[in-house]
């Protein structure tokens, strides 16, 4: 039989590309300063990074020429999880690290952003420029009474106005955080609301699939459930007047006005994100700025191998992560491409387009989008030059196997493909790309670096070439330094802590290969992951059980072996109720309009009744288990449910499935 060790890479770095990459290069640097191996490779680096979590940090900082503006007294205060500080004392700003091209004269004329839309039509943003507008509405955010601390909010497609919101927000020590407008209003409110912003950009409306989509109603909802805010910001995205008591976009960044920076504690807020809402509100998970700042300048910088001479170009809306870790781009000095539109409009090759059009050197999608080029039979490498494209990286769901050999075999033979996971919580990969390693076919390349990755077995032992829980046993900077409105940590605790002890459980299930590679498995948890966008089950149920036909409901996301998601809606019917065509077209409806249209169920199962825990709880990951084909004393704990007869139901559905 034949070990993994021995089976053949798909792709492999040759020497020259090896020895330009910055990661080797960080590599001589750090053996030579902090005494990091310098032989060994990859593997020898970050068996370093994570023995000497202190010294790969400190190291990070000074490759990068992090600026504190106050030095800081130690690399890792308390190293608890959670809880553990980081560089403390230090002061910084992200947003004066993100615009520190544009204070080279050289690049000042140069892109920094590069907008385009479904027309294609490119529309860029010099660097001098984007620091103009970041600097003038810096100073109308402070004119408004912005102060350190308080929040703004997005309501914003992938527009270079979302980009300069954001970085003003940062530059004034403010706190972001963003939907994107298809969201339905009671998503939006369930986010925002908690973090009661003071200051609401919006747009009008946005185009998606060669129709314009107008959102004055919802905006005009959000302002009346929002009562912390002091204004409203209003973007023409189609063309609209600003609604009265709105404040016009392009009076707001029309001074000449020199960025000021306000100097803020590493751990000092930057942004909000949002978890899924599995089991309720969505988390508010809370980021520092210095934590994401070495985070993401490691991350893109070394293992994306990003810099001055790249064009960064994923596909991403504002209510994903991916689209913060995009715009992080800037901070390697980058040209970030933003792309706001459908995936595949006019045809599925739009994204390959936007890649050729902008000359992109990483592309990154997600591995649905490239599983769908391959049905629809696409030739990306003959009908497009992507003879810039150096990478093509996915993530969102696991890349299948098929869909490594399809970019390998369509788009070119020396491609570097980066099939990437990590997560909203820590905004960053927890393994993924490494460009001075082979790829191998349905693998990660390896955990990142200054990750202490591991797959547990449920008593907590490791496990090699065994599917286990990802977990991470030592700190990284990015990690929340808290939820919002999580007064006594509880909520944080019990989302990644309360499991293994002092040890992050992300919910992954996970295999590591005896050389190092990461094999993703899906989800142990019950989030709902469409397209990269993140949705909880909860947010589906309260809209579909507003229907009076529905009893109850079960809503499932399945990673398919092929690389699809199927994603069942199993509805139990109040009497004299029937699921006909009419039912499951408002049902349907009903999602699209109120939550997201890319959460619309595939299909609508009616149910005999809906299992639940023994507390009341709808069991999600034992039926989940069920559908993927486990068995039944496998999947659950027959003691735990209300009725296990109901689970008879899933079962039988699998085997139908298979």
């Amino acid at each position: 039989m034949t070990s993994a060790a021995d089976e053949a890479p798909l792709w492999q770095p040759g020497p020259d590309r090896i020895a330009a990459a910055a990661v080797t290069r960080f590599q001589s640097w750090a053996a030579e300063h902090h005494g990091a191996p310098a032989e060994g490779g990859y593997a020898s680096l970050h068996r370093w990074s994570v023995d000497e979590l202190a010294t790969f940090w400190k190291a990070v900082a000074e490759w990068f020429d992090v600026r504190f503006s106050t030095p800081y007294e130690e690399v890792i205060g308390d190293r608890s999880m959670p809880g553990a500080t980081w560089f403390t004392g230090a002061t910084l700003n992200y947003a004066e690290h993100a615009l520190r091209a544009s204070e080279d004269p050289l690049r000042a004329d140069a892109p920094a952003l590069i907008h385009v839309d479904e027309t294609h039509t490119q529309v860029p943003t010099s660097w001098s420029e984007l620091r103009r507008q970041v600097g003038s509405l810096a100073a109308e955010l402070r004119a408004l009474g912005v102060a350190p601390g308080d929040r703004v909010s997005g309501y914003l497609p992938n527009i270079p106005q979302a980009v300069v919101a954001f970085l003003a927000t940062a530059a004034v020590g403010g706190v972001w955080t963003s939907c994107a407008p298809d969201f339905g209003a009671r998503s939006v409110l369930d986010r925002f609301q908690q973090v009661e912003p003071v200051i609401l950009f919006t747009v009008d409306g946005y185009r998606y699939g060669g129709k314009e989509h107008h959102r004055a109603d919802t905006v005009a909802e959000l302002r009346r459930e929002l009562p912390t805010l002091r204004a409203v910001v209003h973007i023409p995205l189609l063309g609209t007047g600003a609604p009265e008591g709105a404040l016009d976009w392009a009076a707001l960044v029309a001074a000449d006005t020199e960025p000021v920076f306000e100097q803020v504690a590493f751990d000092h807020p930057l942004w909000v994100l949002y978890s899924s809402g599995t089991t309720g509100l969505p988390k508010a998970i809370v980021q520092s700025q210095g934590g994401i700042v070495v985070e993401h300048l490691k991350q893109l910088g070394l293992h994306c191998d990003l810099g001055p001479e790249d064009r960064f170009f994923w596909y991403t809306s504002t209510g994903w992560m991916m689209w913060n870790f995009l715009v992080s781009g800037l901070l390697t000095g980058a040209t970030v491409v933003l792309y706001d539109g459908s995936p595949g409009y006019p045809d599925v090759s739009a994204q390959w387009r936007v890649a050729e059009q902008t000359g992109a050197t990483l592309y990154g999608t997600s591995a649905a989008y490239v599983m769908a080029c391959r049905k629809a039979g696409i030739h990306p490498g003959r009908d497009f030059d992507l003879s810039r494209v150096q990478c093509v990286a996915t993530t969102g769901s696991p890349l299948p196997p098929d869909g490594f050999r399809w970019l390998h075999d369509e788009v070119a033979d020396d491609l570097w493909i980066a099939s990437v996971s990590g997560g909203t919580d820590v905004c960053t990969c927890f393994a993924g790309a490494v460009p001075t390693l082979p790829v191998h076919i349905g693998e990660l390349q390896a955990a990142s670096l200054g990750v202490d990755l591991h797959s547990w077995d449920p008593a907590g032992e490791p496990l090699t070439d065994e599917v286990g829980e990802l977990v991470v046993t030592q700190p990284m900077p990015s990690m929340p330094v808290r939820f919002w409105n999580d007064p006594d940590g509880s909520r944080y605790h019990d989302s990644y802590f309360d499991v293994y002890p002092g040890v992050w459980r992300h919910g992954d299930w996970i295999t590591l290969t005896e050389r190092g590679s990461v094999v993703i498995h899906g989800r142990s948890d019950s989030t709902l992951n469409r397209q990269g966008v993140r949705m909880g089950s909860a947010d589906i149920y309260e809209a579909v059980e507003r229907l009076p036909e529905i009893r109850e409901s079960l809503v499932i996301g399945l990673e398919e072996p092929n690389g699809g998601y199927w994603m069942p809606l199993f509805v139990h019917l109040a009497e004299g109720a029937t699921l006909d065509d009419a039912l499951r077209d408002s049902i349907k409806r009903t999602i699209r309009e109120n939550l997201s249209p890319r959460h619309v169920p595939d299909e609508v199962i009616e149910v005999p009744g809906i299992p639940h825990t023994l507390t009341g709880k709808r069991i999600e990951v034992p039926v989940k288990r069920l559908l993927q084909g486990t068995a039944l004393e496998k999947a659950v704990n027959p003691g735990s449910i209300d009725n296990l007869e109901l689970l008879h139901f899933y079962e039988k559905l699998a085997r139908e499935r298979r």
